[in-house]
């Protein structure tokens, strides 16, 4: 708890709240303790904290947008690849309390499992009255987040752009094709091509399905003329 404290810079009081926050459900099951002492409940809140944190970082920071451009850099930015490069960058990820199973499958690694404990530690704060300085909290690593989607939109948002194209040509989307998966499971590379009218327009890896058909999808526009 004083390591996680040092992390956010911002007081624990409820320390078993936070315990919680950093359970796995792995770990309940495997002692037998009930699963709502697992960080799942905790996630659930914690998504509601973080969106509204979000929203009104981007309310406030483009007072010109729309509800539509600034719901589309929300979704990227409470997505589990970003949240995960977060918590990873923060130190979740060796916090995590975990069944020794699980552990050994490298399930501590996993993008899903940081990023849910990231929103469940969030949750745990706003539970223990700390609404406040977490605002300040996001609003100090989420920024530069924020400011590199803003501008480099088209690079994360390429699978949107690349279908509405398609779709207002010929009214047929793209396809994406796994040609290899390599890793073990915790940390698996997807090598992706995305088709289009019988022809293979790109290929791509990543560390997700998603990143890589991201990926696949930004070069796929590109080739088309879609973006620069």
């Amino acid at each position: 708890m004083k390591e996680l404290s040092e992390i956010f810079g911002i007081e624990i009081i409820n320390s078993e709240l936070f315990k919680q926050a950093l359970t796995h459900p792995s770990y309940t099951k495997e002692h037998n303790i009930d699963y709502t002492l697992s960080y799942e409940r905790l996630e659930f809140l914690g998504d509601a904290v973080l969106k509204l944190a979000i929203s009104d970082i981007l309310y406030k920071k483009y007072p010109d947008y729309t509800e539509g451009n600034m719901s589309k850099i929300r979704s990227i930015i409470v997505s589990d690849a970003m949240l995960f490069d977060i918590a990873k960058k923060l130190g979740i990820p060796q916090l995590l309390i975990i069944a020794k199973h699980e552990e050994k499958t490298g399930c501590r690694k996993l993008e899903s499992v940081s990023a849910c404990a990231f929103e469940a530690i969030l949750g745990a704060y706003y539970l223990d009255g700390k609404f406040k300085k977490l605002l300040k909290f996001i609003k100090k690593v989420f920024n530069p987040y924020i400011e590199d989607i803003d501008k480099n939109f088209e690079k994360f948002n390429a699978k949107a752009i690349l279908q509405e194209y398609t779709q207002s040509q010929t009214k047929s989307i793209p396809e994406y094709k796994i040609i290899e998966e390599s890793g073990p499971p915790h940390n698996r590379t997807f090598k992706i091509e995305v088709w289009y009218k019988n022809e293979m327009l790109a290929t791509a890896s990543g560390k997700s399905k998603k990143d890589a058909e991201q990926k696949c999808a930004y070069d796929a526009c590109k080739k088309l003329g879609i973006i620069q």
